[in-house]
C-alpha cells in the first residue's frame, strides 16, 4: 500500500544519518568562532570539556580527544602554564598523575560554553515558535538515541 499524497514518506535511516551528521559538524564549526573570545585555543577548550567528568590521566585525555599522547602532553603543558589545569600524583600509586582543571580553567570552559549557547540562541530567536517546537521534538529524539550509544 502506497502512502497517500498528503502523507509524507519517512526518509531512509542512512540518508537521515548523513544529514544529521553533517549538520552537527557544521553547527559546531560555526559556533567555534566564539572560542577566540575566551583567549584560549579550541583544542584547549575541548580538552577542558573532557575534564568536566573529573580528573583524567594523560592517556585518558589523549584517548578522549583522539590524539596521540605526545600531542596531549604538549597541550597539557601549555594549559598548565596558562593556569588552566594542574597535575596531581595519585595518593595510592605514585606512577599515576591526574590532570584536573583549575578554577580558572573551569571558568574559561563555562565562558566558552556560554558564548556558544548565546550565539546559537540568537539564531534560534529568528525562527518561528512552531519551528522551535519542531526542533524541541527532534532534540528529544536525539537525546533518546544518545542514551543507546
Amino acid at each position: 500500500m502506497q502512502p497517500s499524497p498528503t502523507e509524507p514518506t519517512a526518509p531512509d535511516a542512512a540518508g537521515l544519518a548523513e544529514r544529521l551528521h553533517a549538520a552537527a559538524i557544521h553547527l559546531l564549526r560555526r559556533l567555534r568562532h566564539t572560542d577566540a573570545l575566551t583567549g584560549v585555543s579550541p583544542a584547549q577548550l575541548s580538552a577542558l570539556s573532557v575534564l568536566m567528568g573529573g580528573p583524567r590521566t594523560l592517556g585518558e585525555l589523549a584517548a578522549a580527544e583522539q590524539v596521540q599522547p605526545p600531542t596531549m602532553s604538549r597541550l597539557v603543558r601549555e594549559m598548565e602554564t596558562a593556569g588552566l589545569v594542574q597535575r596531581q600524583r595519585d595518593p595510592h600509586d605514585g606512577r599515576v598523575v591526574w590532570i584536573g582543571w583549575t578554577l580558572r580553567g573551569e571558568a574559561l570552559l563555562h565562558q566558552g560554553r556560554e558564548l556558544r549557547v548565546a550565539a546559537l540562541a540568537r539564531q534560534l530567536a529568528r525562527v518561528s515558535p512552531a519551528e522551535r517546537l519542531t526542533l524541541q521534538a527532534a532534540l528529544d529524539l536525539i537525546e533518546h538515541l544518545l542514551q543507546e550509544f
